[in-house]
């Protein structure tokens, strides 16, 4: 019997991103719907949505987003509740008024790290979990150190990636390649270099994308140089 084939799904995403996390638990629904899912290798990839953001801000994202959009605070908290209801449709709780403005270049560092320790898609979820439920604040670097022994790492590892500018290249590196590719929003799913998903879409399209994928890598079908959408 033969093996159904190795595949792996590069995800560029921020961890302030609503729709990143929705997304996440959308893809996560139709993987677990694949025969061939333990063959799925998943990398995260580093988007910053604002890099300019500042430490110190002492905000919530409701009215950062008054302050950055120009929205009336109504109208910011109507978008607000209209992301928790859908973040709620996948099991995810949502609290915008506990979420602390931050800026997410060290957690991407971390993420970067956590993969080389093959605890990528754990600390990812942790930090989408910190920032969009529990109101924690993911630049800071206690907390960063916390969520990352938590789930596993070296504490002593973690204290001097956080200390230093390690894997500072390899988040530029990501965000460099996702303007190289037209990715301009996130989160954006590349599926063996060939076929790309944009947005948090239904899960039903990311299973279909993933069935494409293994189809084309049994039939041995060469890479795009760039993504496009199924």
């Amino acid at each position: 019997m033969t093996a159904s084939p190795t595949m792996k799904v590069e995800i560029w995403s921020d961890v302030v991103c609503p729709f990143c996390y929705i997304g996440k638990r959308k893809f996560e629904i139709a993987l677990a719907q694949m025969p061939g899912r333990d063959r799925v290798t998943v990398i995260w990839k580093s988007f910053q949505l604002q890099p300019d953001v500042t430490a110190g801000l002492k905000m919530n994202a409701v009215q950062h987003a008054v302050q950055r959009k120009g929205w009336s605070m109504d109208y910011a908290r109507q978008a607000a509740a209209e992301v928790s209801n859908r973040a709620r449709e996948v099991g995810l709780e949502f609290n915008y008024d506990r979420t602390v403005v931050a800026n997410t270049f060290d957690a991407h560092r971390l993420s970067h790290f956590a993969a080389a320790h093959g605890k990528g898609d754990q600390v990812t979820e942790r930090l989408f979990k910190a920032y969009f439920t529990e109101g924690r604040d993911i630049a800071d670097h206690d907390t960063l150190a916390e969520l990352a022994v938590a789930a596993g790492l070296p504490a002593g590892d973690v204290k001097n990636l956080l200390a230093s500018d390690l894997f500072a290249d390899d988040v530029r590196r990501d965000i460099d390649q996702a303007m190289q590719m037209g990715i301009n929003g996130v989160p954006f799913f590349v599926f063996n270099d060939k076929y790309a998903v944009s947005g948090a879409q239904d899960s039903a399209v990311f299973l279909g994308a993933l069935r494409q994928s293994f189809a084309g890598r049994r039939a041995g079908g060469e890479s795009a140089s760039r993504a496009a959408k199924p």
